[in-house]
């Protein structure tokens, strides 16, 4: 680990006991009402005044207006009730697949209302088992799913953009095993294997394949020559990631084992990110050798796919937590606290590896999402759970294997009762596990609670506003029963506040908010981002996800980066040379430009010819601040003229004999 990963590390606030995990300042909770801001000394007197009308708006006797307004805090308060009972949280469970029965579980402990069968109207939230287009046609509500992220966490598309994250921040991109991308990096691959053979010959590597699209272990196998990469000479060579294969990892009973982490995006802007302090141990089920000629094809000592184990002799259904062939994290941690390890520590590296990955996939997933869910278009907000699969190496430094877009989340397994019969039975581990990080993820992205926040923020500015009152005087009327009846149901949310002490009926929160809480550390590394917030800015046509050779030239010239080294032919060449390149490498062929992956190579390229005596990192920095700089200018001049062509308007519309002096008018344009 390099000294600056150390030292964020060493900062990160460690993951907090079972005791204290429901310990969330109160400025950290998602969607809490903004405080409200001081107010100026000579003001103190009006809010004592308001507190004073508010009570009395509030209160069971009114003194201005006798009965009749008691019996209208009453009616209010009636109906403040029959809405809550009212508006429970609908969620559309109909496309949820294997999440089924945990998200069953989930809806029932939060005592909101399951849609199993769907409806024509909308609902609140929409569950889906594989992608965002689950369900067609959503135009509000949530959906448990991001446009592009089953792309994104293929292995190539991984690969790719840890890849560039790696060339930007080497010593922060440390924790992912060397990869290439086949077939078209195999002569590469061949070449840099044969060369390091030959400067160091005690050097016996082993590789691992996987397959783009393959899922729980398909495909996968373990090689020592290059030449052993099954159907590469063929036309049916398919895409796949081979990496050098880890080959002391951390033992746990001799045996070879891996972490599945429960990961939530919460949303793309601003960035928030949770983590659940909770997650699951799977075992190999034969004990550890390194890779030899003689124990190569082992899949149950090399593999620690469940789904591959599961079929071993030696797989041990468990009903403990802290034994068998599936275990939970917090089991392992407490063996390796007894061993003397710095649980901290381990948390920490945890942590950070997350956060930079999320950090590398966000910028592609604007564009998706951009692409998606256009600018004024109604549309539904979006959250993710990923299954983030990590290893642990001998010296407990986190290894990145895969990020999961559907990690499994069945609670149950199947058990051979007699010869040939299967039935479903209940996994402890898996229940406790995956139950509590589906519940807590629609806790925190609970919509009711969030319009009652929103609600009751209003109310706050509009008594705010009001004008002074006397002590003694009621508030109006229409402000007295909006305050009741929204301060009634936040009351009432406030109960079931999942970081409220006083909410006694669900357990404390088991995800954990790492960003934006240690976005200081960590902001420095969105550097790709600022290059996506360009591209989507010159993409002109709504939809689309690629750039085409007029708006990189727009591009070019709006940020001022031709010059007399750099010709607008040059720009077209590199325009070509580069989109046809990647183009190859697509295996969407449907929609022809420049992709953002080439739209950050050209930038990079743009960077090193521009800023020749920095690192890349801070060669695409300053290039950024530049375009930005000159962005910022063309913005101002279009807004100038905009006014300008207001003003003349005007002039010339009162200077017409027969018309009205009073001015046009007009819209201005945007900034």
């Amino acid at each position: 680990m390099s000294e600056q990963d150390g030292k964020v590390a060493g900062e990160l606030e460690p993951m907090p006991s079972a005791a204290d995990a429901g310990a969330v300042p109160a400025q950290e909770q998602p969607g809490s009402p903004p405080s409200a801001e001081k107010p100026q000394p000579e003001r103190r007197e009006s809010k004592a005044r308001r507190t004073g009308a508010e009570k009395s708006a509030l209160g069971k006797v009114d003194r201005s207006g006798g009965g009749q307004r008691t019996r209208g805090g009453k009616e209010d308060g009636k109906r403040a009730a029959t809405h809550r009972k009212r508006q429970r949280v609908m969620v559309d469970s109909s496309k949820a697949k294997t999440s089924l029965e945990a998200l069953k579980i989930s809806i029932k402990q939060l005592n909101w209302r399951e849609l199993p069968v769907g409806r024509r109207q909308p609902c609140d939230i929409y569950w889906h088992g594989v992608s965002f287009h689950d369900n067609e046609n959503i135009s509000s509500g949530q959906v448990n799913k991001f446009p592009g992220m089953m792309e994104m966490v293929r292995k190539v598309n991984l690969s790719r953009t840890m890849r560039t994250m790696h060339e930007l921040f080497p010593e922060e991109y440390n924790f992912c095993p060397r990869s290439w991308i086949l077939p078209e990096e195999y002569h590469l691959f061949s070449a840099q294997v044969r060369i390091a053979k030959e400067n160091d010959s005690s050097w016996k590597p082993t590789f691992i394949i996987k397959p783009d699209g393959g899922s729980q272990g398909d495909g996968i196998y373990l090689i020592k020559e290059p030449h052993d990469i099954r159907l590469m000479g063929s036309a049916q060579a398919k895409p796949c990631v081979v990496q050098e294969y880890i080959p002391k990892p951390l033992l746990v009973d001799k045996l070879k084992f891996d972490l599945r982490l429960y990961v939530l995006l919460k949303a793309l802007e601003p960035l928030e990110i949770y983590v659940s302090r909770e997650g699951l141990s799977r075992f190999c089920t034969e004990p550890y050798q390194e890779p030899n000629a003689k124990n190569l094809h082992h899949v149950f000592m090399h593999l620690t796919n469940y789904s591959l184990n599961v079929h071993s002799g030696k797989f041990i259904h468990s009903e403990s937590t802290n034994t068998g062939s599936k275990r939970t994290f917090s089991s392992i941690l407490g063996r390796l606290a007894g061993r003397g390890v710095d649980v901290k520590k381990v948390w920490s590296d945890i942590i950070s590896l997350v956060i930079k990955t999320v950090v590398a996939l966000v910028p592609e997933l604007k564009v998706y999402h951009h692409a998606e869910i256009p600018p004024g278009r109604p549309g539904p907000t979006c959250f993710q759970i990923l299954g983030f699969d990590i290893l642990l190496m001998k010296n407990l430094k986190p290894i990145l294997l895969e990020v999961n877009a559907n990690p499994s989340m069945k609670i149950e397994h199947e058990q051979e009762v007699s010869p040939g019969v299967f039935e479903h039975v209940p996994s402890p581990v898996d229940e406790e596990v995956k139950v509590g990080v589906i519940r807590d993820t629609l806790r925190l992205v609970d919509p009711v609670q969030r319009r009652c926040q929103i609600q009751l923020c209003q109310v706050r500015l509009l008594c705010h506003r009001m004008p002074l009152v006397p002590a003694d005087t009621a508030l109006p009327m229409q402000a007295s029963s909006s305050l009741l009846l929204v301060s009634s149901r936040w009351a009432h949310f406030k109960r079931r506040d999942p970081n409220d002490p006083g909410a006694s009926q669900l357990p404390s929160l088991c995800l954990k908010q790492v960003f934006p809480k240690y976005s200081k550390q960590f902001s420095y590394l969105r550097v790709v981002e600022r290059i996506a917030v360009l591209f989507v800015r010159f993409l002109g046509v709504k939809g689309s996800m690629r750039l085409g050779p007029t708006a990189f030239r727009t591009f070019i010239r709006s940020c001022k980066l031709s010059s007399s080294t750099l010709s607008m032919a040059a720009v077209d060449i590199l325009y070509i040379d580069i989109t046809r390149r990647w183009s190859c490498l697509a295996t969407d062929q449907r929609e022809s430009g420049m992709c953002l992956q080439a739209f950050v190579e050209s930038f990079f390229y743009l960077a090193q010819r521009r800023f020749k005596l920095l690192p890349l990192h801070e060669q695409v920095v300053a290039l950024a601040d530049l375009c930005d700089r000159h962005l910022e200018a063309l913005d101002e001049r279009r807004l100038q003229c905009g006014r300008g062509a207001v003003e003349r308007r005007t002039a010339l519309a009162s200077c017409q004999p027969g018309r009205s002096s009073s001015p046009i008018h007009t819209p201005e344009p945007q900034r």
